[in-house]
């Protein structure tokens, strides 16, 4: 076994069983070890308090502390250069697809064989094998022999090299036995907001790429499309329970009154590292003389107040909007996110604020801190109406030679339809959000190609496609409008190697360090532009009587499905 893989999944280990973040247990032992070094300098530097042994209360807790901070901190430095995530350069083992054998003794590595019957067996939980084994891709590798086992089905045609497991541990997924292929197409170049774009879509759908590529192509030949956020923001809500609805609209107009936003406000955007260096530089302040320890002090607020401001770019708070259901009250919290995506971000804000409320209303029960009022992952009126993460629009003027030479029918026929088909026909439907031809075929493939939750497809497709006649009925002017698309550059499947190469693509990959937030902005109007050369396309394909013959032609394998089956 590769002896980094070994040292990387120890410190993995390591770092979870911290009880603190890591940044904050370093932090802590940083300035233990600043304390201890200050006072036993001051205590060698009196002479007239010599050190004498045996070592007195103080002088024997100054010389723990010391050692266990200089132990500690070698300890990181010790596996410094092991990676943290598995990479597999250097197995020189089989390609990216290739199907693992099947383990039986000599094939296994020593204590697998016995692993694997623990696992068949029920006696070591399968969820647990990364902790036990500290090796993420040996955990998956030995979860795989087991599932086979169990089921008595091998899963030959699911990859397993290629992956690097470490990567996705407590981020993207738990349990892994390997991963699933999709093929990837690029549509474009897109020209929007002056800039071209190449988008990548990941699907199973033929004519999906070409189809959204056409649509690209007569953007393009038309001057480009032009995009604008209307709001950035990110929603929680929580849902409690008071003892009577009088109560509850008590608590509701405390929340709402504007009077009060600053301090929810400054409680949601409450961090926990400032207020550890306070209350060590209070701390330490005691234990040495206030000459020594000045430097401390200054170091300690200086710290305080540039991770403060560093902070202060992203999760901040911006609306609490409530609703009441008798007795029970929903708080819809907003607000900005940076380059994530930033559902965790919110609910760590919000958690505070509940911390804070109970003080006044300790009779307030809280019932979940999701009560479907913010909505996630559920086609809702509150996310079509106020929006969630990036509300977008986009437009473009499509000309009318552009209309007949590369979409194959006319302005007129176009604006028909999308009347009669995505206006009247999603009425007639009920449609929640649905005014469109297929938005979330665009929005799920380009959500999959670059790292975003999937399932939030659902309120990031709302769309509202609009089509009119321009410049005396010669152009089509054609727009869309997105309130709930839900995107980030950084943080859960942005990690992948794949979906960072496709971030890198559209130039969004990562955060701007000093523009936060810009990335995963643009990646929601590239988003959008993208649901528009969709719609422009689709609809044509409509108005012409095309798409059928164009997904018998794109659609359709001419492969004999009895042999690819077999």
């Amino acid at each position: 076994m590769d002896a980094r893989r070994v040292g990387g999944g120890r410190i993995g280990a390591t770092r979870r069983a911290l009880p603190l973040p890591m940044r904050i247990t370093n932090g802590l032992a940083m300035v233990s070890l600043v304390l201890s070094s200050f006072d036993l300098l001051r205590l060698c530097s009196d002479r007239g308090r010599p050190l004498r042994f045996p070592l007195g209360g103080r002088e024997l807790a100054t010389v723990v502390c010391q050692l266990a901070s200089v132990v500690y901190l070698l300890s990181l430095f010790a596996h410094s250069d092991a990676p943290a995530t598995s990479g597999d350069d250097d197995e020189g083992g089989p390609a990216a697809d290739a199907e693992p054998a099947p383990m039986h003794g000599a094939g296994m590595e020593g204590g697998d064989e016995e692993i694997v019957a623990a696992v068949v067996s029920g006696a070591l939980p399968s969820h647990r094998l990364e902790s036990r084994l500290g090796d993420c891709r040996r955990a998956a590798r030995l979860r795989r022999e087991a599932l086979r086992r169990v089921t008595g089905r091998g899963v030959e045609g699911l990859p397993f090299e290629g992956m690097d497991y470490q990567a996705i541990l407590g981020q993207c997924c738990e349990m892994p036995v390997g991963y699933v292929q999709l093929p990837v197409g690029v549509a474009g170049p897109l020209i929007l907001d002056g800039r071209e774009y190449h988008v990548p879509l990941a699907t199973t759908e033929g004519c999906l790429v070409a189809s959204v590529n056409r649509g690209c192509r007569a953007i393009a030949a038309s001057g480009g499309a032009i995009s604008v956020l209307l709001r950035d923001a990110m929603s929680r809500a929580p849902a409690v329970k008071l003892p009577s609805a009088k109560r509850a609209a008590e608590l509701k107009a405390f929340v709402e009154a504007p009077a009060n936003f600053e301090l929810l406000a400054s409680v949601f955007n409450r961090f926990i590292f400032p207020i550890t260096i306070q209350l060590i530089a209070c701390l330490g302040s005691v234990m040495v003389p206030m000459a020594t320890f000045l430097p401390f002090c200054i170091f300690a607020v200086y710290s305080s107040r540039t991770y403060r401001a560093k902070c202060s770019r992203f999760g901040r708070l911006q609306d609490i909007h409530c609703a009441l259901a008798g007795r029970n009250l929903y708080m819809r919290f907003t607000c900005i996110t940076g380059d994530a995506m930033g559902m965790n971000m919110v609910s760590k804000g919000v958690e505070n604020v509940l911390g804070y409320l109970r003080n006044d209303f300790p009779d307030m029960d809280i019932i979940s801190i999701s009560g479907n009022y913010c909505s996630d992952k559920k086609p809702t009126a509150v996310n079509w109406i106020e929006g969630r993460g990036k509300s977008v629009v986009c437009e473009a003027t499509i000309k009318r030679d552009v209309v007949q030479k590369v979409l194959k029918t006319t302005t007129e026929k176009l604006v028909e339809l999308n009347i009669i088909k995505n206006l009247a026909g999603s009425a007639v439907a009920g449609a929640l959000g649905g005014f469109n031809a297929h938005a979330s075929n665009i929005v799920t493939a380009l959500f999959i190609a670059t790292g975003q939750d999937p399932a939030q497809n659902v309120e990031s497709s709302q769309c509202i496609t609009m089509l009119e006649t321009v410049n005396d009925g010669d152009d089509l002017h054609i727009s869309v409008t997105m309130p709930s698309i839900e995107v980030g550059t950084i943080g859960g499947g942005t990690c992948l190697a794949s979906q960072a190469a496709c971030l890198n693509l559209l130039g969004v990959k990562g955060s701007i360090h000093d523009l936060p937030g810009a990335n995963a902005q643009r990646l929601a109007t590239i988003v959008a532009g993208s649901v528009l050369a969709g719609e422009l396309s689709l609809l044509a394909a409509l108005a012409a009587g095309q798409l059928v013959k164009s997904h018998m032609e794109y659609n359709r394998s001419s492969k004999d499905i009895t042999k690819a089956a077999s």
